[in-house]
């Protein structure tokens, strides 16, 4: 066994990747990953210590959501910016240690290893990294438990990070994230213990997507219901993929005028739906679909492709080099754009895209989107008239991720097999199952509801909050609505953990179960929060409308 990784869905044999990672990490890079994640408990350590005499590292801060960022699936397979980032992460640690005494805290007199372990040489680091992994915790259950609470934590750090990049932030966030990480290296702690946090880690990842939504309509406005062209225009042009804004704010600002144009990709799509973006004619639309299919779309888009952000599936020669990288982002060989004052100087990316063709059309037509809470709350009163006259019976939240497996196939056939009194409520890149799917309308009102990015999931929690209160009623879960979402990667797990803390039950879970959780944890779940997951589409079908006639 040369690493062992089970995060995401696609994990080999649904129990883990040994060798090499389905997603195309080799394996140190991931036991590297393991490695920065311990030194990061050990910055934990002290700073949780801090926080009782009132330190705070603002340096460690950062430092802590950039790094669990870079360790999210299909984010960053850089070994080098690995090894890099582990001899800082031991910087940050004793510069906080030090910080944390100088304030006058008593350190406990045995400490973590994570919190004392020291290297000064690349050899040292691959010698550690092997040992401290996953599978250094022997209690399967614990070990199930720590890393559902640390892939929550990656989920959270994410959204942290894009709500920091726009200077929103929220220290009671920090201060969880480092309580949970050193929660993960105390043998004291049960499994009910664990359970608990698991929850508390729901309640905070609730917070850091309100704090992310905040940020996003704050700085961009509330998006607006927007039909989006997925043609193209005969001008050079680069594509932007990922998650976050404040990239695509700038690319926009220094693209104009230029002759390039600029078009989103995959979870960058909800850009189009925010009214600080429509002033730029120069915005075309979308381009392609969701991430995995991106060995094909990158190809035929001709002209340069940022990644902001995961989901980075490694190049292909063929267009390697149109290929650039930012903030979390890296693979070796890529150009990486840095940070500077909270700046990018794309210059280098758009004369590069003045020297390539304009891109190859794979669809025309548009498609809509921009219903986030706020534009579905204007429009409760049409909703609620729907529902209370029966033209809509239910609502079927489709939210998640996307990924390769044929398995997949599922949502677009339960997404087309719907009956017609029914609308869809989504967000994320599993939305591309069916977003472009001709499933009509009731009443005008669409029915594929696209809040946006998979961090706007928050969105439709607000929506059935909403729901529940005009209704009057006691439960989120006497609402007509019924949870069918498909997961991938660490985001993901955050946005579940929110929805088990705002206690919604009976999630429907696919197209597999995490490989993560061992047959006790998974069987908390089931007996406290009825989640289950997916079989076929007609026995799925019959058995949520039949849920919804009871």
């Amino acid at each position: 066994m040369n690493m062992f990784c089970y995060q995401c869905q696609e994990t080999a044999r649904g129990t883990g990747c040994t060798v090499r990672g389905v997603c195309g990490k080799t394996d140190d890079v991931a036991n590297l990953q393991d490695l920065l994640i311990y030194v990061l408990k050990g910055i934990s350590i002290y700073s949780v210590e801090g926080k009782k005499v009132g330190y705070i590292n603002e340096k460690a801060n950062q430092f802590l959501i950039e790094s669990l960022f870079s360790t999210i699936t299909n984010a960053n397979f850089d070994g080098e910016a690995f090894i890099k980032r582990i001899k800082e992460a031991l910087e940050v640690r004793e510069e906080v240690k030090a910080g944390v005494i100088e304030a006058g805290a008593k350190l406990p007199e045995e400490l973590h290893e994570s919190a004392t372990w020291t290297a000064d040489t690349v050899e040292e680091f691959e010698a550690k990294a092997p040992t401290i992994g996953i599978l250094s915790t022997e209690n399967e259950d614990i070990r199930s438990l720590r890393e559902l609470i640390t892939y929550g934590v990656k989920g959270m750090a994410a959204y942290a990070k894009h709500a920091h990049v726009l200077d929103f932030k929220s220290q009671e966030i920090f201060d969880f994230m480092y309580k949970a990480l050193t929660a993960t290296t105390d043998d004291s702690l049960t499994v009910d213990d664990l359970v608990a946090l698991t929850l508390e880690t729901g309640k905070h990842g609730v917070d850091v997507m309100a704090l992310l939504d905040e940020a996003n309509t704050t700085t961009y406005g509330n998006p607006e219901i927007t039909k989006v062209n997925i043609g193209v225009r005969n001008n050079p042009a680069i594509l932007i993929s990922g998650h976050d804004l404040k990239d695509m704010e700038q690319l926009l600002e220094q693209t104009k005028g230029t002759g390039v144009d600029v078009y989103t990709h995959s979870e960058m799509l909800p850009a189009n739906y925010y009214p600080a973006f429509k002033k730029y004619d120069h915005f075309v639309g979308n381009y392609g679909n969701a991430w995995w299919k991106q060995d094909k779309e990158f190809e035929s888009f001709n002209g340069p492709i940022i990644m902001t952000t995961n989901c980075l599936v490694p190049p292909k020669d063929s267009y390697k080099d149109r290929v650039y990288t930012s903030n979390a982002v890296g693979f070796s060989g890529l150009k990486h754009i840095e940070t500077v004052d909270g700046k990018k100087d794309y210059s280098e990316v758009i004369e590069h895209a003045k020297k390539c063709p304009a891109p190859t059309e794979i669809e025309t037509g548009e498609i809509i989107g921009g219903f986030a809470h706020n534009t579905v709350i204007g429009l409760a009163d049409k909703v609620v008239d729907a529902v209370k006259t029966g033209a809509i019976k239910r609502f079927f939240v489709m939210a998640g991720c996307d990924g390769r497996m044929k398995s997949r196939d599922y949502y677009t056939q339960f997404a087309d097999q719907l009956p017609e009194d029914t609308v869809i409520l989504t967000a994320g890149c599993a939305k591309y199952r069916y977003n472009k799917l001709d499933l009509g309308d009731i009443g005008g009102i669409p029915r594929v509801l696209d809040a946006g990015q998979c961090n706007d999931s928050y969105s439709l929690a607000v929506i059935a909050l909403k729901l529940k209160e005009v209704f009057e009623l006691e439960d989120i879960n006497e609402l007509p609505i019924s949870y069918n979402i498909a997961w991938y990667e660490q985001k993901a797990v955050i946005v579940l953990l929110a929805l088990l803390y705002l206690g919604v039950k009976d999630i429907h879970l696919g197209p597999t179960l995490p490989g993560f959780l061992s047959p006790s944890v998974a069987n908390v779940l089931v007996e406290n929060f009825g989640i289950s997951g997916i079989t076929d589409v007609e026995s799925d079908m019959a058995k949520f409308l039949g849920e919804a006639t009871a």
